[in-house]
């Protein structure tokens, strides 16, 4: 059999009344489907919720951090390399990092030219993810270059720009000798990390989080990478309409005590309930390439990286069906795990997302979970069976077992797990 490349994640979790990812007015987020209103869980949210988690640290190491602010960014690097490297390497590196070699000036510094542009260069900057092992190569490549220093032949080539104009208008200025070494020095550390690409790409591998979702990159020695996780916005397999509204209060026990009446704050939360359809799906051979695993998406997987990537796709699978958004959870506490899940292997990326287009009716007895259960089984049956699909797929259940086809699926968390770990594989 064919080792397929794709694993589709299929989840219903039906959360308690709760206000799990809020939009800039406060108010719950939601989505038109099918022409009817649905309560939605950013993607946003979801894949933040799981590289936040406890779980994520447990098993799948330090994630990267996320800051445009350059000042931040150097003050959380030194904090995690100080010990490594001098502070004003790791600061070297950091502008590196996020800013072309054009702009960074003779001395490694950042050339921002007019002091009231920080904020405005801050505001241009991408909210990009810093790998701590990807500064830890930068610093490296910049202390073996100081070390060995200059050649006669590239201090030559430098004191020919001596007394050349640079710049243009207010920056204009004229080259000294030690402008020209520094010049010279900044060049050669720049074609060093170019020469150490291979090295940089290899740290990338260190953050699980950078592998799956991916980083877009536009200036700097930050690489590009292309996500391996696509993860849609989870949304209610029902119509809701959020207008469940919490008028809750703050009451001041010290002014009670005083003898006034009423409470010291009054305010409202939007707040609703409902099943909601998470789904993800697992570019297997991206996976192996991100991680460091195999040179590229052309070179053939290996059995020891294939295991690898089964083994994040597991841990992907636990998140997916236990993390949840802490939004307002001190308030509702809705820590609801997957009720419902269908897990495959698959040769293409492909949503159930379309069982759910006419929205789901409460069954006889109340209650959404079963029939949205029963629709989500029955249309990846229909799909498989219209488009000749060949999906080894499994379930998983914490109440009546659904099959699919003639296998039957799995009533424990652990065993879909180790199908997964598997292969896919009884």
């Amino acid at each position: 059999m064919t080792a397929k490349n794709f694993v589709n994640f299929h989840v219903l979790i039906s959360h308690s009344p709760s206000c799990l990812n809020r939009d800039e007015m406060n108010m719950q987020k939601t989505a038109v489907f099918g022409g009817v209103n649905r309560v939605r869980i950013s993607s946003q949210s979801l894949k933040r919720a799981m590289r936040m988690s406890d779980y994520y640290s447990a098993h799948l190491g330090v994630p990267s951090f996320r800051t445009r602010d350059l000042e931040r960014a150097k003050t959380e690097l030194i904090m995690l390399l100080g010990k490594e490297f001098d502070h004003s390497l790791i600061q070297e590196a950091a502008i590196r990092f996020v800013i072309d070699s054009k702009d960074v000036g003779d001395d490694g510094e950042e050339d921002s030219g007019d002091e009231s542009s920080d904020d405005e260069d801050k505001k241009k900057r991408a909210v990009a993810p810093w790998i701590v092992d990807e500064i830890r190569e930068i610093c490296r490549a910049i202390s073996t270059v100081r070390k060995e220093g200059l050649t006669d032949k590239e201090r030559e080539s430098a004191l020919r720009k001596e007394g050349k104009s640079v710049g243009k208008g207010k920056e204009k200025r004229v080259l000294t000798k030690e402008a020209c070494m520094d010049m010279a020095m900044s060049q050669k550390i720049g074609k060093r990390l170019l020469e150490r690409i291979d090295l940089l790409r290899t740290a990338i591998g260190s953050a699980v989080d950078v592998a799956l979702s991916g980083r877009m990159a536009t200036s700097g020695v930050m690489l590009p990478v292309d996500g391996t996780l696509a993860v849609a916005h989870a949304i209610t397999t029902h119509a809701v309409e959020p207008q469940d509204v919490d008028w809750f209060t703050a009451v001041d026990d010290l002014t009670q005590d005083a003898g006034e009446t009423g409470a010291g704050h009054l305010d409202t939360q939007q707040f609703s309930s409902g099943v909601f359809y998470r789904y993800a799906s697992l570019n297997l051979k991206q996976l192996q390439v991100n991680l460091g695993l195999v040179p590229d998406m052309k070179s053939a997987e290996t059995t020891e990286s294939r295991k690898r990537a089964l083994k994040v796709a597991t841990h992907v699978f636990h998140m997916l069906a236990t993390v949840v958004p802490s939004a307002k959870q001190q308030s509702f506490a809705a820590h609801n795990p997957a009720d419902f899940a269908i897990v495959s292997f698959a040769d293409q990326p492909i949503s159930l997302a379309n069982a759910f287009e006419q929205p789901v009716k409460p069954a006889r007895e109340g209650g959404f979970l079963l029939p949205s259960t029963q629709r989500l089984g029955d249309y990846w049956t229909r799909v498989n069976r219209a488009y000749g699909l060949s999906e080894n797929a499994r379930t998983f259940a914490v109440g009546e077992e659904l099959k699919l086809g003639d296998k039957p699926g799995f009533a424990s968390l652990r065993q879909i797990e180790a199908w997964i770990e598997r292969d896919g594989q009884a």
